[in-house]
């Protein structure tokens, strides 16, 4: 279990495995529990790559982060 201690968002952090390539586990501690549960509940079984991808510079509102751009840099930095 990778565990990424998150800036700039409501969640203070995000844990999760990457098993052969993929995603798995993903839950986040803190934020909106719907929205962050339905992103780890999308991304389950997904080519860590690829979601990083996906996510990356997705911003909540005025902020120049969001929790989906935090998991993909998370994610950038255990691969």
């Amino acid at each position: 279990m990778y565990t990424y201690q998150t800036t700039g968002t409501c969640s203070r952090s995000i844990s999760f495995d990457i098993v052969d390539g993929k995603l798995h586990n993903v839950s986040f501690e803190g934020g909106c529990p719907g929205n962050l549960k339905s992103i780890g509940i999308l991304v389950e079984g997904m080519d860590a790559a690829e979601a990083a991808h996906k996510l990356l510079g997705v911003r909540c509102g005025h902020r120049p982060t969001s929790c989906g751009d935090q998991l993909a840099k998370a994610i950038l930095e255990h691969l």
